[in-house]
C-alpha cells in the first residue's frame, strides 16, 4: 500500500523531486520576483530602518521590501508569533500553493515540515526583555517563549497548513537550510514521508543581532554604499550583511508526484555533510571539512565530478571562508573546477543565515530550469586565492544540468545538496 512506510527498498528506489518553492527576501516577495532580480544583478542591501543605527558601526542589511502577510496570517495570530515564524508561514504557503498539492484527512499524516532557523525569536527576546526591565515580570506577553523558540516555526506551518506528518527543527547555523532539504530528502528515500516542506527562516536585523556580529568582526562596514557592500571573492572583501526572509521548498516522492500530474522542478539527487571539528568560526587549512561534504554529495548521487555545471557557494565575503572555500572546491573538481560556474547570490541577497541554503536552493533549481547562472556582483578584482570562474557582474546563459549548493556555518557544521535536471 502508498501509505505504508517502504521496507527492503534501496535509496533509486525513492527518489526525491521538487514540486513547489515559496520566498520572501531582500530581492522579493516571490519566487519569480526574486529570480528576476537575481537575473538582473539587483543588490537587495540597504540602510537599516528598523531601528536608529546612527550609533552602530554597521548601518546596513537586507530587509523585506512591502513585507505584508495579512492575507495569509491574520492580524490576531501574527502578534502570537515571532518574525521568523511568520517568514516560514509566509513561504511555506507560498512553497504550497505553487506545488498545486492538496491536503486532505487522507494524506495530510505522509506530509510533514522540515524548517529551521539559525537564531530563532531575537525580535521577540529584545522586546519582551525590555518590557520586563521597564515593567516587570507580570508584563511578559504568555505567547512570549511559543514565539521564540525555534521549532515553531515547523510547528506554525504544520498548524496553518494542516500537515501532519513528521515535523522537526534544525538549528545548524548558516548550514541550516541546507541541511533541512538534505535531511528532508532522506526521510522520503526511506518511506517515512511522501511529501516534506523544508527549508529554513530568520528575522535578525535587530539591535543585538547587529552589534554582536559587528563585535565579531564579521560584517561590512561599506555603511556608504550599501549595494556596493556584499563582495563575495573580491580582493575588498571585508565581511557579510547581515539579512531576513525564509525559504521553502516542496519535496516529494518522484511516483507520488508524477500519480497527481505534479510540476517538477528538478531532482535532489546528492547530499553531504561534515564537521570541520576545528574552530568556532574559521574554516581548517584548504577547506577541507567542506571538501568532505561536497565529495559526499557526489558520491551520494553516483556522480563524477564532471557532471556538474554549476555551484551556488557559501561564498560569504570575509576574506578567509571564500579562498577556502575555492580552495576545496579545486580539491574536489580537479581539472573540472576550471569549467564550473560559480557565484554567490549573497552578494545581492547578503546573508539569510538559517534561511540561506534554502534560498540559494531556490536558485540552484532556477538555474537548471533556466539555464542560465546568476552573476557575483560587486566581483571587480579577485582577491588571492580566488580563481574560479565567478559569473562577475553579469549572468550568463548555459546548460545546466547538474547544480551543488554549498553552505558552512559556525561550530564546523557543513552541507552541500546536488539539484539535477529531470
Amino acid at each position: 500500500m502508498s501509505g505504508n512506510i517502504l521496507k527492503g527498498k534501496s535509496k533509486r528506489d525513492r527518489r526525491v523531486v521538487i514540486t513547489g518553492m515559496g520566498t520572501i527576501n531582500p530581492l522579493g516577495n516571490t519566487v519569480k520576483e526574486t529570480w528576476d532580480n537575481a537575473l538582473k544583478g539587483v543588490s537587495g542591501i540597504g540602510p537599516i530602518t528598523y531601528f536608529d543605527a546612527a550609533a552602530y558601526d554597521v548601518k546596513i542589511a537586507g530587509q523585506l521590501k512591502n513585507y505584508a502577510p495579512d492575507e495569509i496570517i491574520n492580524k490576531k495570530e501574527q502578534r502570537k508569533m515571532d518574525l521568523f515564524v511568520q517568514y516560514a508561514v509566509v513561504a511555506a504557503h507560498q512553497a504550497l500553493k505553487d506545488s498545486g498539492l492538496v491536503v486532505n484527512e487522507g494524506n495530510a499524516h505522509r506530509i510533514g515540515v522540515y524548517c529551521g532557523s539559525g537564531i530563532g525569536g531575537l525580535h521577540t527576546i529584545e522586546l519582551q526583555h525590555d518590557i520586563l526591565n521597564a515593567k516587570g515580570p507580570g508584563r511578559i506577553t504568555p505567547f512570549f517563549i511559543p514565539m521564540v523558540a525555534p521549532n515553531l516555526a515547523a510547528g506554525q506551518v504544520s498548524m496553518f497548513l494542516g500537515l501532519k506528518g513528521p515535523n522537526l527543527c534544525l538549528a545548524t547555523a548558516c548550514a541550516t537550510g541546507t541541511h533541512a532539504l538534505g535531511e528532508a530528502s532522506q526521510l522520503i528515500h526511506r518511506g517515512a514521508a511522501d511529501v516534506i516542506i523544508a527549508g529554513g527562516s530568520e528575522a535578525v536585523v535587530c539591535p543585538l543581532a547587529i552589534a554582536g556580529f559587528a563585535s565579531m568582526r564579521a560584517l561590512s562596514r561599506r555603511n556608504d554604499a550599501p549595494t556596493k557592500a556584499s563582495r563575495p571573492f573580491d580582493k575588498d572583501r571585508d565581511g557579510f550583511v547581515l539579512s531576513e526572509g525564509s525559504a521553502m521548498l516542496v519535496l516529494e516522492d518522484y511516483e507520488h508526484a508524477k500519480a497527481r500530474n505534479a510540476r517538477i522542478y528538478a531532482e535532489i539527487t546528492g547530499y553531504g555533510l561534515s564537521a570541520d571539528s576545528y574552530h568556532l568560526t574559521a574554516p581548517p587549512p584548504g577547506g577541507e571539512g567542506a571538501a568532505r561534504a561536497m565529495r559526499m554529495a557526489l558520491q551520494d548521487a553516483e556522480y563524477d565530478p564532471s557532471a556538474v555545471q554549476y555551484i551556488n557557494t557559501h561564498g560569504t565575503a570575509t576574506p578567509t571562508g571564500d579562498e577556502l572555500e575555492c580552495q576545496a572546491i579545486h580539491t574536489v573538481f580537479g581539472p573540472h573546477a576550471a569549467k564550473l560556474l560559480v557565484s554567490s547570490t549573497k552578494s545581492m541577497t547578503g546573508h539569510l543565515l538559517g534561511a540561506t541554503g534554502a534560498l540559494e536552493s531556490i536558485f540552484c533549481v532556477m538555474a537548471i530550469i533556466d539555464g542560465a547562472a546568476p552573476p557575483t556582483i560587486n566581483l571587480d578584482n579577485p582577491g588571492p586565492g580566488c580563481d574560479l570562474d565567478f559569473v562577475p557582474h553579469t549572468a550568463r546563459k548555459s546548460e545546466i544540468k547538474a547544480a551543488m549548493n554549498n553552505s558552512f556555518g559556525f561550530g564546523g557544521t557543513n552541507a552541500s545538496v546536488i539539484f539535477s535536471k529531470i
